[in-house]
């Protein structure tokens, strides 16, 4: 943002910022910096102006695509260009925060995901695709395709491990919070005078073409991985003996899936609660580090 409504020092009590204020508040247990760019993100001029004319449109697009695959369910399947398209959007068209957003929640997810593992099932660790992408061109490998399939295999390894040792998700003693770290790894982004859109509006605009790009298989099983935000969090809460973080899951109910529609939003709201649970990992760790010695 080119403005200062951001800075406290902006503060006016008889016309109080709804950002500002959003800025200030440490309900959450949210990464700083993370925070502050989806709050610039979030309050920017393409997010107030263009959305509300993309949503309804983009919401379009996906009925016409789902027509289309009605007809030819595996057709068309171009994940290739797909995912060089996202690319080119992000290099050329997003705000260096949306940018930073996306790829730091590959990240998380991955450290989530091996948090689990580290305590549910010790030694064994699902075989799954790397998610620490660097830079924008990582995500021309299939990233996000990559990160859908990610999950469920994640949940169909795992269960099968834990039915095989006859064990089951349980509070563990000594939590290994060894996957939860704070450092993303990620280079400097482009910031050239196209680079304008917000996260949101580029997510409802790339979910039309997911889900045209992709075989009708692939963007229903990438749409209701969204769901599977409450399983995960469930799984966390089970390994800690916490829940707190449940409460921001708004991502619920896996086995009875939502429509693909609004799928854009959702998205938004799996970036919250991925943000939200890994935060609370992170303060659990910082918790516990006194008495375990942990870093």
């Amino acid at each position: 943002m080119s403005d200062n409504r951001l800075d406290p020092a902006s503060y006016d009590p008889r016309d109080p910022d709804p950002w500002l204020a959003l800025m200030l508040d440490r309900s959450l247990p949210f990464a700083p910096d993370a925070k502050a760019a989806l709050i610039r993100d979030q309050a920017s001029r393409s997010r107030q102006f263009l959305l509300p004319i993309v949503r309804p449109l983009a919401r379009i697009a996906i009925v016409l695509a789902q027509l289309v695959h009605t007809i030819t369910p595996r057709w068309p399947h171009a994940p290739r260009l797909l995912h060089r398209s996202i690319a080119f959007g992000m290099r050329h068209f997003l705000t260096p925060d949306a940018n930073r957003l996306i790829l730091r929640h590959f990240h998380l997810g991955a450290q989530i995901l091996r948090f689990i593992s580290d305590n549910a099932t010790p030694g064994f660790h699902p075989a799954l695709e790397p998610m620490t992408p660097r830079t924008i061109a990582d995500v021309k490998d299939n990233l996000f395709l990559k990160h859908d399939l990610n999950i469920f295999n994640f949940l169909i390894q795992l269960n099968q491990e834990m039915e095989r040792r006859g064990t089951t998700i349980d509070r563990v003693d000594h939590v290994d919070f060894s996957a939860i770290t704070g450092d993303i790894a990620i280079d400097p982004l482009p910031h050239g005078r196209l680079n304008v859109i917000d996260l949101q509006t580029a997510i409802e605009l790339y979910t039309p073409a997911y889900a045209m790009l992709l075989t009708d298989r692939d963007f229903w099983r990438a749409s209701n991985s969204l769901q599977l935000d409450e399983t995960v969090g469930l799984y966390a809460a089970r390994l800690t003996g916490e829940e707190k973080h449940l409460a921001m899951i708004n991502n619920r109910h896996p086995l009875v899936p939502h429509s693909t529609l609004r799928a854009g939003f959702r998205l938004m709201l799996h970036g919250l609660s991925t943000e939200v649970l890994h935060g609370f990992l992170m303060e659990m760790k910082i918790r516990q580090a006194p008495v375990t010695g942990a870093a």
